[in-house]
């Protein structure tokens, strides 16, 4: 796909459906120079299935709506698709529709997973490229930097990474960057990394509710790597459906739009994903263009009191996640009891009514997921965490009674024990 030649900061949109906004914005993705939709088409929640399978085992009605969401994307001005390896039939399913839109002025990013054979990193990726029936993309990124772990399969010596500029040098890569949930350390040693290159962009999560990646996003934008925010809505505090408290402190707008204008208006971000799995997931998004052209930061301020008021009121404190930097990393607390999220989240859920989000959370806590990582506090009593909390800006037994009590809160439903200790 051609990127190279620019596209405009603004676009005007012409349709004969539903009235839209006057205009798509763009804006310069770091060093790659690509000029990126402010809103970007993400394709998890599109996909037909987790597990990848042939192209005429796909259902027709599955493809059919996938092509109307890409349909409707591009008539957005969103030309932007961010798919992976990772999600099942995704590639095959949008590789049916590139076929069609050789010529447009689209950008495609996929994701490989960090490997621990480099080799085999390079032979998923040409697999990749050949599902999406394409001879390179855009945009590659190393897929899950999460952990020190795959950290190192990236960037160490005849890594991933350099792998990557092996394919770039062939002519099958644009620019290369990273997507992670890890820890801001792990972010940061990833945006600082100068070996084979460095990186040239980055997704991550990075949200009203969870702002601990604010130095990782200021670093990225000093070294001039783009970046990409990942699920703004379903990891931002599954925002399609707000709670209560959620709605009377964004007011009037909607907690997804609120959440959307809060990203794109600081100046570190370029882009957010949107997830969509029909055409008209795009409706309450696209209405941001209009709010960034017309400069809302009073708006946002006034937002910002009220929901810092009302987590003030409920939890004594601003900020669900202002303990986060203080508290130690669960790879370092006696039985990987992840506090710093359990904490964070047990603040989500009394301060903003943002129940569901935790608890399903919470839930995951245990699992080995990447995106919650550590343990739940369903065994508290068995560690003594004293030591680990000497720097925590509350007593070790006040935040002991927090976790406790967020464990009977947030772990009430089954499948929420550890599976290590």
């Amino acid at each position: 796909m051609d990127y190279k030649k620019p596209l405009p900061t603004h676009i005007t949109i012409k349709t004969n459906q539903i009235p839209l906004p006057a205009i798509m914005l763009y804006r310069r993705f770091g060093k790659t120079e690509i000029q990126m939709p402010v809103l970007s088409l993400g394709f998890m929640r599109s996909m037909h299935q987790w597990q990848d399978l042939p192209v005429k085992e796909i259902p027709q009605a599955s493809q059919n709506n996938l092509r109307a969401i890409v349909e409707r994307a591009m008539q957005l001005g969103i030309n932007h698709f961010e798919t992976a390896r990772g999600y099942g039939s995704s590639e095959r399913q949008l590789g049916l529709i590139l076929q069609d839109l050789q010529g447009s002025e689209i950008t495609v990013q996929t994701k490989i997973s960090a490997n621990p054979d480099p080799d085999d990193f390079s032979r998923q990726f040409l697999d990749s490229l050949e599902r999406l029936g394409l001879e390179r993309v855009d945009l590659l990124a190393i897929h899950g930097i999460n952990d020190h772990r795959t950290l190192w399969y990236s960037c160490r010596k005849n890594g991933c990474l350099a792998a990557a500029r092996r394919l770039q040098a062939q002519g099958k890569v644009g620019h290369i960057g990273f997507s992670g949930h890890g820890s801001n350390e792990i972010m940061l040693a990833a945006i600082r990394h100068e070996k084979d290159g460095g990186f040239d962009y980055l997704n991550l999560h990075w949200y009203y509710i969870f702002q601990i990646h604010r130095q990782a996003i200021q670093e990225a934008k000093q070294r001039d790597l783009g970046v990409f925010i990942i699920s703004p809505t379903d990891k931002g505090g599954m925002l399609n459906t707000p709670s209560a408290q959620i709605k009377k402190g964004c007011a009037p707008l909607s907690a997804m739009l609120f959440n959307d204008l809060f990203c794109l208006s600081n100046p570190e971000v370029q882009t957010i994903s949107i997830g969509a799995s029909s055409p008209n997931d795009f409706a309450e998004h696209i209405k941001v263009l209009d709010l960034l052209n017309e400069g809302n930061g009073r708006q946002l301020e006034q937002i910002d009191t009220r929901l810092k008021k009302l987590m003030q009121e409920e939890t004594g404190y601003a900020r669900p996640d202002w303990m986060w930097q203080t508290l130690p990393e669960w790879e370092k607390s006696p039985g990987y009891i992840n506090i710093p999220m359990i904490i964070w989240l047990f603040n989500l859920a009394r301060g903003w009514g943002l129940l569901d989000f935790a608890r399903r959370r919470y839930q995951q806590l245990g699992h080995d997921m990447p995106w919650v990582p550590g343990c739940n506090a369903a065994e508290v009593d068995r560690y003594d965490l004293a030591k680990v909390l000497q720097n925590a800006p509350l007593p070790a037994e006040k935040i002991i009674d927090l976790l406790k009590k967020a464990h009977a809160l947030l772990g009430e439903e089954k499948g929420t024990n550890n599976k290590k200790s």
